[in-house]
């Protein structure tokens, strides 16, 4: 089936009834995706600030409201603890568990965010002819860990970690010009080129996701990720948190155009 020309709502419900559980790069073009982070009330105003401080991982794309699993700004008739193919719990800063549905899980006190993923900005990237292998080759984008530092907040923090997409090198320019106009899904890359200078030591090992091929002469290009959240809850510890199992996102109602400077 081809995901990519299906309506988000159509996608979604196919998630609701258990029916499409696989990373869904590719799916809806031309419409925005997100990463989530659940959290308790009592963590959620120092997540707040960690997304304001660190603007290119974490843009905020809608906070809840205390308790509510709807989606009131992003897409309608949404459900943000069944629409997602594939979430993960954590419980202490450890992961125990992922599900493909999360409503027996959730409480009362829980708050959701939904962060902008740069999973939208590759249909602009395929438009104007730069590629994007993982798509190519049917594969979840390749994430990794690195040694840039996070901007701290209350309990959060941690290091970035980055989504890497390679390509020719005469492919990098416009690919920076088109990410660059969208901070809302991360903007433009944050490094170009030696993984290693980012303390990536494989480029081939990804931390999250899969390993695609680097043809003779491409460059890789690295852009923020929003499972940082993920390596930031690992470090803080909360006693409870809910995430999007990487590649796995919030497909949204909202094009991508409009979510341009």
């Amino acid at each position: 089936m081809d995901y990519s020309t299906m309506k988000p709502s159509e996608v979604r419900a196919l998630i609701r009834q258990g029916k499409l559980t696989g990373q869904t790069s590719g799916m809806c073009d031309g419409y925005a995706q997100g990463n989530l982070l659940v959290l308790p009330r009592a963590q959620a105003y120092d997540f707040l600030l960690f997304t304001q401080r660190n603007p290119k991982s974490c843009p905020i794309l809608e906070v809840g409201d205390v308790g509510s699993r709807l989606v009131k700004r992003m897409a309608a008739d949404a459900d943000i603890a069944t629409d997602i193919p594939k979430y993960r719990v954590w419980e202490n800063g450890v992961m125990t568990g992922e599900y493909t549905d999360i409503s027996q899980l959730w409480r009362e006190d829980f708050v959701y965010f939904l962060i902008g993923c740069s999973f939208s900005f590759e249909g602009e990237l395929l438009s104007a002819g730069v590629p994007v292998r993982h798509i190519e080759e049917g594969k979840n984008v390749p994430m990794y860990l690195t040694n840039i530092d996070c901007e701290p907040a209350g309990i959060f923090h941690g290091k970035l970690v980055v989504s890497m997409r390679p390509m020719p090198a005469d492919q990098v320019i416009r690919a920076v010009s088109i990410t660059a106009s969208m901070p809302r899904v991360h903007g433009a890359p944050i490094h170009i080129g030696d993984p290693a200078k980012i303390g990536i030591a494989d480029i081939h090992k990804p931390d999250f996701g899969d390993a695609v091929t680097i043809h003779e002469g491409e460059i890789p290009v690295f852009w923020c990720c929003g499972v940082t959240p993920q390596s930031v809850v690992m470090n803080a510890k909360p006693p409870i948190a809910i995430s999007h199992a990487p590649g796995h996102m919030f497909i949204t109602d909202v094009k991508n155009s409009l979510l341009k400077d």
